[in-house]
């Protein structure tokens, strides 16, 4: 840790890598959540520890998946599906529960 300073950061010498925090992590603080009564943020934890392994071209795609009319209902279901065969079960939810309330809405791209 002392080896993480500004300098090192502007010299390089500090990478993505170096800070990235770990699915173990962010899953034992999903337990430290729900020990503490609070199941909404262990839930994000746990979708954040699923998340680790996609790169960020592909989480700033979903992201945009995710804003208003950005995507059809078919989009948003073969996302889930991706996700899901990937062992991503908690973002394949969030993805169709995001479908349903967005068609609910009038959300939903036209055309799918």
């Amino acid at each position: 840790m002392s080896d993480l300073t500004l300098d090192a950061v502007r010299a390089g010498d500090v990478t993505m890598a170096d800070v990235a925090i770990t699915p173990q992590t962010l899953r034992a603080q999903a337990d430290v959540a729900r020990a503490h009564a609070n199941p909404q943020l262990a839930e994000n934890l746990l979708r954040a520890a699923e998340l680790t392994a996609v790169g960020d071209e592909e989480l700033l795609a979903v992201y945009e998946m995710l804003r208003p009319r950005r995507a059809t209902a078919a989009e948003l279901e073969a996302a889930a599906a991706s996700f899901e065969a990937r062992g991503a079960p908690r973002i394949a939810a969030l993805l169709r529960e995001a479908a349903a309330v967005y068609a609910r809405r009038g959300l939903l791209r036209a055309g799918g």
